[in-house]
């Protein structure tokens, strides 16, 4: 038996069966619900720590990447136009002082989200295209040197 202690991770709360989507839904992922429910997990959502509402309405990133938001060069963008740019970044730095509070040093977060995205994230058009890039929360915790992934890339219940 593996004697090693268990990390605990950062995961995204939509993932893990809470309703906070921009649909006011989840995207359950029954690993990911095991790692929370086990206390191996904390799940957060960073738009609701930025204080956007369930359901709110959808946002892209326009003119970069998760990064480029954090430095000034990009905007976040709801669908009707309206700049929640300071809104994600609050909610990023707030789910940031968590993770440094509880030494996590690995995160496992949702696919595709303005927020939440490692790799692929929608191009700011609103119509489904995907480009390369992180969202927001994901490019402020590589730079605070965590690991992220996508539940994509989990696999095992206990050891993503």
């Amino acid at each position: 038996m593996d004697s090693r202690p268990i990390k605990r991770l950062l995961v995204s709360a939509c993932l893990a069966g809470i309703d906070c989507t921009n649909r006011g839904k989840n995207n359950l992922n029954k690993r990911i619900e095991i790692l929370a429910n086990s206390g191996h997990a904390i799940a957060l959502c960073p738009e609701v720590f930025g204080m956007l509402g369930v359901p709110r309405e959808s946002a892209e990133i326009v003119g970069g990447d998760g990064s480029d938001v954090i430095d000034g060069r990009a905007r976040v963008i709801s669908s009707s136009g309206k700049d929640l740019t300071r809104t994600f970044l609050v909610g990023a730095r707030k789910v940031l002082e968590i993770v440094k509070r509880y030494d996590i040093e690995e995160a496992i977060l949702k696919s595709k989200s303005p927020s939440c995205a490692v790799g692929r994230i929608y191009d700011g058009t609103f119509t489904g295209t995907l480009k390369d890039g992180d969202g927001v929360l994901t490019a402020l915790l590589k730079r605070n040197g965590l690991k992220v992934i996508t539940e994509k890339e989990s696999t095992s219940p206990l050891n993503p």
